[in-house]
Order: C-alpha cells, then structure tokens, then sequence
C-alpha cells in the first residue's frame, strides 16, 4: 500500500477575476442611482486640484462640464496622471491614486476606495480619460463596460496640464445627460465645494458653508435662509455644532413642527464640501428627533459607495458630542428664554422627555417646565409637589380616569402619568433629590379611605348585600359597601394591578388547550384578588335599593349598577359584561313598563 497522500503539487495561485461580472456588479448594484455618477467624476476632479495644490489658491481653480444630452465631458486642471499612473490606478478597481501614491495624506482627498469612476458605467458604456502630468506627454484611456481598456498616447497634445473625461450616454440614458438634469446634480452636489464649478458655463458652487460669516447676526439669517431654501422650513431655532476631532462644522435645525420619535432623523451631510447624502442617518442620538442637521465634516469616513457614515468610534463619540451640544441649547434656553423653552416644549415635549429618563439636567428641565394632567388642573411637577407634598399618580390615562373624580371628593391630588413617558418620570425624581416622594395610586387603595358603615347599618343591609353578592360571585367580583363622595355617584368598579393579572391569567387560561390550562392554573390567585364594586351608602339610589324586598329586582338593580360603573370608568366590556348590561337594562325596563293586564311584560329576552 502506497504512504504517498496524492501527486498534486501545492502550487500558490491566484483568484481569476470575471471583469465584466465586477464592473457589472459595482457600478449597477453598489449606488442606489445612476445620478452619483456626476458626484464621482466631481470628487475625482476635485482630488486631483487638492492634490496640485491648487485649491487653497484666492483666485479658485474652475472645474467645467459640458454636455449636449448624449455627450458629456468633465476637465479639471488638476496634477494629471503619467503612463505608468494610467496603467496602475484607472486599471486597478480598489486601488485609490490618494492613497499617497500622490504624496498626500489620504484625508485630504474625498475619494479613498478607487472604485468612483466605475459609476461611469451607470449611464454610459465606455469612459474615455485624456490626462496629462507635469514633464509628462498627454495620455489616452479608454475604459469599456465589458472590463477591457487600451492605453495609448494621445494623438493630440493636452494643451495644460489636467484630465478631461468623457462620457456618450448608453441608449435610453440620456436623460441623464440633459442639460438641466446635471445642473441640478452637479449644484445639489457641489454646491458647497471651495472650486468653481461650471455647467455648459452656468456656475453651480455657491458662496460656501452658510455658516461661514463671522458677524453673528449676518450667519444666523444666512443659516435661516439656508434652511428656507434647501430644507423647505423655517426653522425654530438654529444650534450651532463644532466637533473638531471629526473636522466638523454646521447647524441643527430645531424643527418647528412636530416630528415622529418612532422614525429616525435624516441629515444632509457634506465630506470635504462634496454631500454625501440628504438623509444620512446615526449623526444624532435617537432621542434628539426634532432637530435636523447640516454638517461638513474632514475626518468622518464614508461607506464605499459615499452614501452614508461608517460607523466607528469616531462617528459614535461625534453623535455624543453633537448630543451634547444640544442638550447644552436646551439648558440654556431654560435659564435665559423660559416662554420660548414653553414654546418648544408644546411642539417637541416627547423627545425631551424622552432624554429625561435617562439624564439629569433634561429631568429637572421637564419637573421645572413641562406641565402635566392632574385632577385639580394643569401644573409642572415641581409645582405639584410645592402644593401637595407627594407626588401620587395613576401608571395609565384608563386608571386616571377611572379614579381622578373620586380622588378629587377625597381630597387627594393626582397626577395622571399615563402619557408617554411620564410614570418613567416620575418615579426618577427622587434621584434628584431623596427628599422627594413618589407614590403609585393603586384603585383599591383608594378604597381604604372611604368611611365604613355604621355597624347597625350594615348588619340591617345583609340580606341585601348577601343577595346582591350572589349576582357579583358570577362576574368574579367582591360586593362592598361604604360611605364616600361625590354622593351623586352610586358605585364604583375597582381592579389593582394583581386582580387585574389575576383576571387576564384566567381569561387566559379559558382560551388555552388542556396542557397549557393546566401550566396557568399553577399561577392562579385566590378570591380576595377579585375586583371589587364599591356600594355608596350616601347614594340615595343605593338605600333605595336595600330596601327592595324582591331578590329579582335586588339581581337587576347591581347587576345595572355594576355595568354602568364599568363604563363610567372606562374599564373593557368582556363579552358576559355585555350581555349583563343587556339582560339588566331589558329586566329592569320589563319591571317598569306594566302590560295590558297590569303585570309586567313577560320573560326578558
């Protein structure tokens, strides 16, 4: 038997690499528009000035584009490429000329991934490249949507010293070589960079970053009227941002309307002058919603095709930063302007509370300013707390509303924390100052601080009260009787938090298979969770009713009351609470109409 493994050699190869499916694959599936492709040859224009060092010149260097709908042609008079440069870099797909092949650092330069000319190929099916060096004679590229070039020189000298490339739209994309198409492009593109740019000899680069003037007043109406011209609003304050570690500059813009929390925020951002997108997302923390930014930024880096951040270390303490920053605008705007913090706090309330459940300066801002539901009327926390000492509230709108009236006869202030982010709120304040006290009224505690009956009274009442517990044993419900206020309320359905588990498990349960009936009964709780229905003895309704010597009319009478306490207090109506409410309301009505004999109207339907 022979030792040897095999007889195949172990030869170092490399990848065999389809051109065509590359190019296809790039330029038709890593932009998500055919119109980056003027964004691209500007980024490349632009690189190739910086890298000539012509950009920081006072008289700016003047980049041209020309098209005639099927033609279009882009010069710049930037370092040029030599032979050898041609033949290593247009040739080379990931292989950047500003990655110091040039002797710059790659951050001065807006492309870093030499795949930009590759968009070329979305509208047209060869680029053409005239390109010239210092010392060096002209060059001639001509590069093909089937992955083959040829390199020669050029017939015909380049007269200065630059690159011209040249595009013939591919049938059925011209439309992307009209005139006004590129130069709305080029303008929503460079409109910002620090060269002249023209289209068919129409300028399209503007005076620069709106924030650029150095007289205050002259940058905040320039900043306004950026945001009236480009983003189409008003804005209801402008913040400006500086993160020098990103190289960034530029504005938030406090949205003057309200914004959904739930959809994140989208920023026109600019790298280098050049926008790399209109709705950029993860540049602000999620909380801060109602602001839109404008930004230039040097150091933060682009994904491959430029059409959204990378996210590093530096793009998530850039976020902290500018989150910082406008947290600062809202603290200041408490301490200097407090009916203009009214003002924002009536349009964007949410997405400061939102902040406030986990930061401190935006939870005092929210206790000191930001007035919330109570039973005795509207008032900030603070307030509150100065009048009635502790801060007691409701976990729902459904509890607040259930318990707000009879709270108020009780003398009991109470806050309704059931709006978004309120209860989460309110439980924090003690974290600002132990001394603060915070209590969750839960409906059956409400129950404690209504008067008994005098015991004579009640022993008199127990035929009723037996009778009437029979009707509630069906619905699951304890029977009590006391003495409160208002006295025009005749009754009153109380459920706390584990009656209320309590009812949901069983209903549950009911619904659910044998096995899993029997894994919920495990949890099941005894009787005294049950909700209870408060009788009010000062109701003259409810002393009228246990004086009724009928058990019938004793059934009907409850099982009324009970039904309208549940509406009355918002509470679900299950479907044997509705047909309660339908046999009660027809039995007491068949009660009241007599018939023709003079006996009531028969069987209840």
């Amino acid at each position: 038997m022979s030792d040897r493994v095999g007889t195949v050699a172990a030869v170092e190869r490399t990848f065999q690499v389809d051109l065509r499916g590359i190019v296809d694959l790039l330029s038709h599936h890593l932009y998500s528009s055919p119109r980056v492709y003027v964004r691209e040859l500007l980024q490349n224009a632009v690189d190739a000035v910086t890298a000539r060092g012509l950009a920081a010149q006072a008289d700016p260097s003047t980049v041209e584009i020309t098209t005639d709908g099927t033609r279009l042609t882009i010069a710049d008079p930037g370092v040029g490429l030599t032979e050898a440069q041609v033949h290593e870099l247009l040739a080379t797909i990931g292989r950047s000329s500003k990655r110091d092949d040039l002797g710059f650092a790659r951050h001065e330069f807006l492309g870093q991934f030499g795949i930009g000319l590759l968009s070329a190929f979305l509208v047209a099916d060869e680029v053409h490249v005239l390109t010239r060096a210092e010392g060096s004679q002209t060059v001639e590229w001509l590069g093909r949507s089937d992955g083959t070039y040829s390199v020669r020189a050029a017939a015909a000298e380049r007269p200065e010293i630059g690159t011209t490339v040249t595009l013939v739209a591919r049938p059925g994309g011209g439309q992307w070589f009209e005139a006004p198409t590129v130069v709305e492009l080029a303008r929503l593109y460079g409109s910002m960079l620090p060269l002249r740019v023209l289209v068919n000899g129409e300028q399209v680069t503007g005076s620069g970053l709106p924030w650029a003037a150095e007289e205050q007043h002259q940058r905040k109406a320039d900043l306004v009227g950026y945001a009236q011209d480009a983003l189409g609003f008003t804005p209801f304050d402008a913040v400006e941002l500086k993160v020098p570690a990103a190289g960034l500059s530029g504005v938030a813009y406090v949205l003057p309307f309200p914004a959904n929390p739930a959809e994140r925020s989208g920023h026109r951002v600019y790298l280098k002058r050049m926008l790399l997108g209109e709705s950029i997302e993860g540049l602000l923390p999620d909380w801060a919603f109602f602001a839109r930014c404008v930004v230039d930024a040097g150091e933060l880096r682009p994904t491959a095709s430029r059409e959204a951040l990378y996210t590093d270390s530096l793009l998530d303490e850039t976020r902290e930063a500018l989150g910082d920053q406008l947290r600062g605008w809202l603290v200041g705007l408490a301490r200097t302007d407090p009916r203009r913090l009214g003002d924002f706090l009536g349009v964007h309330h949410l997405g400061v509370k939102a902040l406030a459940q986990h930061d401190d300066d935006m939870l005092r801002l929210v206790d000191e300013w930001w007035p919330v539901e109570t039973n005795v009327g509207r008032m900030t926390l603070a307030e509150f707390r100065t009048r009635y000492g502790v801060i007691r509230y409701t976990a729902t709108a459904d509890e607040f509303r259930q318990l707000a009236a009879v709270a108020a006869a009780q003398d009991i202030a109470l806050v309704n924390g059931g709006y978004t982010y309120d209860s989460e709120i309110i439980e924090r304040l003690p974290s600002l100052d132990p001394e603060i006290k915070v209590e969750r009224l839960d409906p059956t505690d409400l129950a404690t601080r209504f008067d008994p009956v005098e015991p004579s009274v009640e022993l008199a009442m127990r035929p009723f009260l037996n009778a009437a517990q029979r009707s509630m044993d069906k619905l699951g419900c304890e029977l009590v009787l006391r003495s409160f206020e208002p006295a025009t309320l005749p009754a009153l359905y109380l459920l706390d938090r584990s009656a209320a588990f309590a009812a949901e498990l069983r209903a549950t349960r009911d619904r659910a298979d044998e096995l899993w009936a029997g894994v919920l009964s495990a949890f099941d709780k005894p009787a005294e969770d049950r909700p209870q229905l408060v009788l009010n003895y000062r109701n003259p309704l409810i002393r009228r009713i246990a004086s009724l010597e009928s058990a019938e009319l004793v059934g009907l009478a409850v099982e009324a009351l009970y039904g309208q306490a549940l509406l009355l207090g918002y509470h679900p109506i299950r479907p044997a609470d509705a047909a309660l409410l339908n046999r009660s309301f027809l039995g007491l009505l068949n009660q009241a109409v007599p018939g023709t004999d003079g006996n009531t109207m028969g069987g209840v339907a």
